[in-house]
């Protein structure tokens, strides 16, 4: 059922860095992107898959982790992504890319979650390292980086705390992570 996959697509953060994930796998997910609509269907979004330690250890040190828990740096060595996949827009065919960009990323994450894995979705990136690092072509914006594997920890939706309002995201001392989501009557307005 569709809501069950929507409920499990959460972001993962820690992940069995030592099950791969194969590149057959994410030209699968990218097909998902490919195959989502496209605003004026300009199909400006490209993709750059990586699934090979070396390539993942030079993409991880442009990332930051989980913005909401200040005193983690991400995840360590053992518990990293198994696969990126950075998702870029071509400006020689567009200049808009934000709505194009989260339809293919929900249509990524929703496939991976049916294919047992689980993925980050990444805003906060050193771009022009990042760049630097893979020689990323300037006509390329970087837009997110999607960091992907098998879970390696428990992730819970609850209902957001009536007295505080409060939206960020926890961990709890059994390093279960908890998403506070706002309640249905809350977010619809008559």
């Amino acid at each position: 059922m569709l809501k069950d996959t929507i409920t499990k697509t959460r972001a993962c953060r820690r992940f069995k860095q030592d099950i791969p994930i194969e590149p057959q796998t994410l030209r699968q997910l990218i097909d998902l992107a490919r195959l989502s609509a496209s605003a004026a269907n300009f199909q400006p979004l490209k993709y750059i898959l990586s699934c090979e330690p070396e390539k993942n250890g030079q993409i991880f040190p442009h990332l930051s982790w989980a913005g909401y828990l200040k005193d983690w740096k991400g995840p360590q060595d053992g518990e990293r992504p198994s696969a990126y996949i950075i998702v870029l827009g071509d400006n020689e065919i567009s200049k808009s890319f934000e709505y194009d960009a989260g339809i293919a990323v929900q249509s990524i994450m929703l496939g991976a979650t049916e294919k047992g894995l689980r993925g980050c979705i990444i805003g906060s990136i050193k771009r022009q390292e990042l760049r630097r690092t893979l020689n990323i072509p300037e006509r390329f914006e970087i837009l997110l980086v999607l960091a992907l594997g098998v879970p390696a920890e428990t992730v819970l939706l609850e209902n957001v705390d009536d007295d505080s309002g409060d939206i960020k995201y926890w961990r709890d001392e059994n390093d279960v992570h908890h998403v506070p989501k706002r309640r249905l009557n809350d977010i619809i307005i008559n």
